[in-house]
C-alpha cells in the first residue's frame, strides 16, 4: 500500500480528536472503515502510531514523528486546492472563521466595500479554527482567548492582537436589584442560578476560577450563549458576556467588581499579507461596537489607560 494524502488526513483526525468514533464522524466515514485503513497503515510504517486506551487514543513517539511531517503536507494540498479553486472561478473570496463577536457584522460589512468577498465559518471553540487556518480550511480566524487557558496555536500561523485583554461582563435582568448598579459584585450574584457554555474552549474553567477566587457557589445551568440571553431576559438566568454587548429593555449588561475575567483578542493567519489586508477592517469594526455598548465605552473612559493605546471614543 503507498500512503496517500487521505491516509495523512485520517492520521491528523485521529490525533486531533483523540478518537476513533469522533475521527470517523469528522472524516464521514465509519469507524471500522477507518480502524482498518488505521492498521493497513501502521503496516505500512513498520509501527504503531497511536495507544489505543479506553479514554481514547495518543500518538506513540512513531505516531508523533509520522504526524510531524504530515501535518504540513496536509496543509499544504488543502491550500493548493483552496488557491486553485479560487483561481479557477477568478473570486477573491476570502474565507473567514470566528468565534462569536458584536464586530462581526461591521467588519465583513467593510471587507465587502474593500472589494473582498467574504464567507463566514462559525464555530464556539477558537482551538478548532486556529487548526482550520493551519490546515488552509480557513484564510483567517478571529478568536478569543480565555485568561489561564492559553490556546492551541499551530506554530505556523502569524498573529495580530487586537485587545490584550477585554474583561468579560455580565448580564441579568433589568429588574434584577444589582442592575441599578454600573459595576456589580459577583457575591451579588452568589444566589443566582447561571449559565455557562462549557464547548467554548477554557470557559468553564475561567468561570469556575472566577468563583472560587470570589468564595461563592452559585447554581450553574449549561447551555449556549444565545438560550443563555433568553433566559436572561426571562428572569431566568445571569450570564457572563462579552462587554459589547449592548442594554435591551430586559437585559441590563454590567461591569463585574475587579474585572475578575478576561480574554486576549486575536487575529490569526497564515501569512503577514493577509492579517494587513483584513485587521484595519476588523479594528474600525470592533471599536464601532464599542461605541455602542454604553457600560464598556465607561469601562474604556475610565480604565483604558491599562491598554494599548485605543482610538477616542467620540
Amino acid at each position: 500500500m503507498e500512503l496517500e494524502v487521505r491516509h495523512l488526513r485520517a492520521l491528523c483526525a485521529i490525533a486531533d480528536t483523540g478518537s476513533l468514533h469522533r475521527a470517523a464522524r469528522q472524516l464521514g466515514v465509519a469507524q471500522p472503515s477507518l480502524s482498518t485503513q488505521l492498521r493497513r497503515i501502521e503496516q505500512e510504517l513498520g509501527g504503531a502510531l497511536f495507544v489505543r486506551a479506553r479514554t481514547g487514543c495518543r500518538p506513540t513517539p512513531l505516531g508523533r514523528l509520522v504526524l510531524s511531517r504530515a501535518r504540513p503536507l496536509v496543509a499544504d494540498m488543502r491550500a493548493l486546492v483552496a488557491e486553485a479553486r479560487a483561481a479557477a472561478v477568478g473570486g477573491a473570496e476570502l474565507r473567514v472563521g470566528s468565534t462569536a463577536s458584536k464586530a462581526l457584522a461591521g467588519w465583513l460589512r467593510r471587507l465587502r466595500g474593500h472589494g473582498q468577498d467574504p464567507t463566514l465559518h462559525m464555530n464556539v471553540s477558537p482551538n478548532a479554527l486556529l487548526r482550520m487556518v493551519a490546515d488552509g480550511q480557513l484564510d483567517v480566524a478571529f478568536v478569543h482567548e480565555v485568561e489561564g487557558c492559553p490556546l492551541r496555536i499551530p506554530p505556523e500561523l502569524r498573529l495580530r492582537v487586537l485587545m490584550e485583554r477585554e474583561p468579560q461582563f455580565v448580564s441579568l435582568p433589568t429588574d434584577h436589584p444589582a442592575a441599578v448598579k454600573s459595576e456589580v459584585r459577583l457575591r451579588d450574584l452568589a444566589e443566582d442560578r447561571w449559565m455557562v457554555d462549557p464547548t467554548v474552549d477554557g470557559e468553564w474553567d475561567a468561570v469556575q476560577r472566577m468563583f472560587r477566587a470570589a468564595g461563592v457557589n452559585p447554581h450553574v445551568l449549561h447551555g449556549d450563549y444565545y438560550t443563555a440571553d433568553a433566559l436572561v431576559a426571562t428572569g431566568e438566568v445571569v450570564a457572563v458576556c462579552q462587554p459589547t454587548h449592548a442594554d435591551s429593555p430586559t437585559m441590563a449588561v454590567r461591569r463585574l467588581h475587579g474585572d475578575p475575567l478576561g480574554v486576549r483578542l486575536l487575529l490569526a493567519a497564515r501569512t503577514e499579507t493577509v492579517l494587513d489586508g483584513v485587521y484595519p477592517a476588523l479594528e474600525e469594526a470592533y471599536w464601532e461596537a464599542a461605541r455602542q455598548a454604553p457600560a464598556y465605552r465607561e469601562w474604556l473612559e475610565h480604565d483604558g489607560e491599562r491598554q494599548p493605546p485605543v482610538p477616542v471614543l467620540p
